[in-house]
Formats: C-alpha cells, sequence, structure tokens
C-alpha cells in the first residue's frame, strides 16, 4: 500500500463526513460544492495555511510535528483509533525510519500458553494473529469457532469465513456490524505495520475477491477491537450472546487473547454448558480437531 495514497484518502475521508454544524462552522444558505468541511476550514480550525493543509491531504506527511498532528486531530473529530492510525501514517512517511514490522514473526504456540488457553474451561478463548488468523483455541472455542475452522477454504481466519463464505451471515446476526469492524481493524494494522506482506496479500486477496470488503475498505476507518457484545448463531446451540475482552500478548506482539462470557443464568450460559459437554467429548480419527 502507498503510503502517500493511504494518507490522502484518510485525510479526505475525515474531512467529509464532518459537516459545517459538527465543527461549529456558520454558513450561508448557498450550495456547498464538497461534502464535508472545505480544505481552507480545516486548516483554519487546525491553525496551519491552507497550502500546508493541501500538502497533507495530497499524502506529504513528511517532517509534520507532534503539534501540527495534534491539531489536525482535533480539527477532524478524531478519535483514539484515528489518531493513533495519523500517527502510524506519519511514522511509516519519515525517511531512514523502520516502517513496521516485517511478516513472519508469528511462532508456535508456548506449551504453557496452550495449558493457560485449556485451562479456561467455562469461557470460549482462542488467540488470533494481526490477520486475523485464528492461531489457538481452549476447547470450548474450538467447539463455538466450529464453522470458521471446519472449512478448508477459510484457513482458520476469520475475515475469509466473514467475507467469503455464505454461511458466515447466518452465523453472524449482525454481520455487517462485524464487517465493517473487521475491515477497520485490518486497516488499523496495515497502517501500523505496511510492510507486513501476509497482511497486505490477505488484503489485496479480499479486495478482490469481495465487493463488499472493496466498499469497506475504500472507506478508511479504523477502529480498536478491545471489547463489546459479540452475536452469534451456532449450528447446534442458536443463539448465543456474549461480552468478548481481547488481551494483548507482550511474549508476541501480533498476537491477541480473546475470551468470550456470558451473563449468569442467561440462556446462554445453559448452552455453553451444553456446548462444554459436547467438546469434552472425545473425537474419533476422522472428526476435525483442534486448531494450533
Amino acid at each position: 500500500m502507498d503510503n502517500r495514497t493511504e494518507v490522502s484518502e484518510f485525510l479526505r475521508t475525515r474531512r467529509a463526513r464532518i459537516s459545517p454544524e459538527q465543527a461549529g462552522i456558520i454558513t450561508g444558505a448557498g450550495h456547498r460544492r464538497v461534502p464535508g468541511l472545505r480544505r481552507e476550514e480545516v486548516a483554519l480550525m487546525a491553525g496551519i495555511s491552507v497550502d500546508y493543509y493541501a500538502r497533507l491531504e495530497r499524502g506529504n506527511l513528511t517532517g509534520v510535528s507532534e503539534d501540527v498532528l495534534d491539531s489536525l486531530a482535533r480539527a477532524l473529530l478524531l478519535d483514539e483509533a484515528e489518531i493513533q492510525h495519523l500517527h502510524d501514517l506519519t511514522r511509516a512517511a519519515q525517511p531512514r525510519q523502520t516502517r513496521g514490522r516485517k511478516s513472519g514473526q508469528d511462532h508456535s504456540v508456548r506449551p504453557s500458553l496452550q495449558r493457560f488457553l485449556d485451562a479456561i474451561t467455562d469461557a470460549p478463548a482462542w488467540i488470533r494473529n494481526r490477520r486475523m488468523d485464528i492461531i489457538a483455541t481452549n476447547p470450548l472455542g474450538r467447539a463455538l469457532l466450529a464453522p470458521v475452522l471446519d472449512d478448508p477454504a477459510n484457513r482458520a481466519n476469520n475475515a475469509r469465513f466473514v467475507f467469503l463464505d455464505p454461511a458466515a451471515r447466518t452465523y453472524y446476526p449482525e454481520w455487517e456490524l462485524g464487517a465493517n469492524s473487521i475491515v477497520a481493524t485490518l486497516r488499523t494494522y496495515a497502517g501500523q505495520n505496511p510492510l507486513d506482506k501476509e497482511l497486505t496479500d490477505l488484503i489485496g486477496e479480499l479486495v478482490t475477491r469481495s465487493d463488499t470488503f472493496r466498499h469497506r475498505w475504500s472507506a478508511h476507518n479504523v477502529r480498536f477491537h478491545r471489547t463489546g457484545t459479540k452475536r452469534i448463531h451456532h449450528p447446534d446451540l442458536g443463539d448465543l450472546e456474549f461480552v468478548y475482552e481481547g488481551m494483548d500478548l507482550p511474549g508476541t506482539p501480533d498476537w491477541t487473547l480473546y475470551a468470550l462470557t456470558t451473563e449468569p443464568g442467561s440462556p446462554t450460559e445453559e448452552r455453553i454448558r451444553l456446548l462444554g459437554s459436547l467438546a469434552a467429548t472425545p473425537v474419533s480419527s476422522d472428526q476435525p480437531k483442534r486448531h494450533r
């Protein structure tokens, strides 16, 4: 991905989404030719010249100071994830700088880490990397994620499942929200790691094969995937509702551990107990085993 293009499109789409009213700008009754704010309005609110802002929106962030980035973030009403993304893009634009980690950083799951996962007995848990590959699970996580893991075409990758497997729209009842989240999260990771070839290859595959992914990718949205509600329609258990928590693993920075909990006394809690019983049943040699 070209950094200048990424910067230009990110700033342009952030500017286009802000109405003059949101920015506290009083306008006349005349027709505005551009959606959102004009360049000169952003420049005024950021305290920089119009020519300098135009240079930034052309994708040139070389030598931009922290103060200018902070002012720009305030003018464009950026949230935490967007501010971090702007800083990531700025770091990638600087000469003679390390521009993110290359791919190939994943390692085999440490036995102690797998034991930790397996010790979580009442909640589905798994580890994924920044390319949405599911690296390891506990038994409940393996049983819950069976539709993702059992089809070889998905290659244990949740992004492929969501955008290329028709079963995803049944498995995820709130598919639109989930699809938006995955694209925004991948965009965040791509800004942090522009040299991750496996990540850019995945994005290229999805852009090529999925119109719905391509449309969302062009929006340049970013987000942190830390906590929230997840609804799943499991083929054996029906509708389930969880609260998820994401925890980064400092020993392997590209990996995140996710655990799903249920409301005490809820139907989902009862169904997860049933799933736990099924997951504890020994599998025969011709059944899929837990993905490592």
